[in-house]
């Protein structure tokens, strides 16, 4: 066990270092897209295990927000990378990326975490005055960036004029850190697990933290993962344009695709979080997760419409909007009582199901 983990750190160590390299090679040579694939998706995973060292060394509830920071980095980084190189696509891409991020975390993930913990505990509690907050903030974002542009006048069609896309990045922005200042400062004991108001009494919290030298170097490392994961991205777009195209599928699946890398490693710790009994930790990662997509992917996208005069399409259409409602709607009363079963978790399954399949048979 001892030297599957360590073989597991060191492959942690070897991807970002591979991958910065790999994305320097790629200004001089080109490179073979599987490979470019292989250690893209390999440093996406070292990128969040390193989020997940500097995480453990700084505690809850600020480990799951370094987490869902790096991954959002990275979402960003992918967004505008590819809305630069290819940008006659790039009107929608934000927003297939940002709706499937939010659909994953809300109906996948939530569900695989319900369902895979109710399965091994039956019954799981958490504090439902912070999650019911996250959940309120996660509205509000939602329906003013995905929903509110296909009702204002001032720009046609499903468009923010450049002003009020400038006022609602800075909402988002607000609204985002007011959340975090909540999360990790004024009321930090509402984000941990019940009787552990020091956020030391989540069992991992056992184990001993990492030395200042293995966090310095973890940071680092992190650091040349999303250098990576952005550069390897923008190499590999025109592959994966063209071979959506053979494939013949909606350009919407791009953004499924996107938000699907992005947060699979987090998942896995918010599914094993959740066997672990853990289910405050896997909800903090996943809601916070959606909070940081869009509270700091959109202001990203909007500064670089703004700057670049490239108009991006932000509201959703309608069979979109019913999905995201009724996501919404079924997660405030999924959490609504502080206690989750194996129902829960399957509705959320299906709810994902139905998602996917409309999105390749629209």
């Amino acid at each position: 066990m001892q030297s599957k983990l360590r073989i597991a750190d060191r492959t942690n160590d070897i991807f970002p270092i591979l991958g910065f390299v790999a994305a320097m090679a790629s200004f001089a040579m080109p490179l073979n897209a599987w490979l470019v694939a292989f250690i893209l998706m390999g440093a996406v995973v070292a990128a969040v295990h390193h989020a997940e060292v500097i995480a453990h060394r700084v505690g809850e509830p600020f480990g799951t927000l370094i987490l869902a920071l790096a991954v959002t980095v990275i979402e960003v980084g992918l967004i505008l990378t590819l809305m630069q190189a290819e940008p006659e696509k790039a009107q929608t891409l934000a927003r297939d990326t940002v709706f499937a991020a939010v659909m994953v975390i809300l109906n996948l993930l939530m569900g695989l975490c319900l369902l895979s913990g109710a399965i091994r505990h039956h019954e799981q509690r958490f504090q439902r005055t912070g999650i019911g907050a996250a959940l309120a903030t996660l509205t509000v974002l939602t329906v003013v960036t995905l929903v509110l542009p296909n009702f204002t006048s001032s720009a046609p069609g499903s468009f923010y004029s450049p002003v009020q896309l400038g006022f609602v990045a800075a909402v988002s922005l607000i609204l985002y850190a007011t959340f975090a200042l909540v999360q990790t400062v004024r009321h930090r004991d509402y984000f941990l697990p019940d009787g552990d108001a020091d956020g030391d009494g989540e069992p991992d919290a056992h184990a001993a933290p990492p030395t200042v030298q293995r966090t310095a170097i973890s940071g680092a490392l992190l650091l040349a993962s999303l250098v990576a994961v952005v550069l390897l991205a923008k190499n590999l777009s025109p592959v994966m344009g063209a071979l959506l195209s053979d494939w013949g599928a909606p350009p919407a699946v791009l953004g499924v695709l996107i938000a699907a890398l992005i947060l699979a490693p987090e998942g896995l710790a918010a599914v094993r979080a959740a066997k672990a009994d853990r289910l405050q930790t896997s909800l903090n990662l996943a809601l916070g997760s959606a909070l940081a997509t869009i509270g700091l992917t959109i202001p990203a996208v909007a500064i670089l419409s703004i700057m670049t005069d490239l108009p991006i399409s932000l509201g959703l259409d309608a069979k979109s909007t019913v999905l995201l409602f009724l996501s919404l709607i079924v997660s405030v009363q999924t959490l609504a009582n502080g206690r989750t079963t194996v129902l829960q978790g399957v509705i959320h399954l299906m709810l994902f199901a139905i998602y996917l399949f409309t999105t390749f048979v629209p």
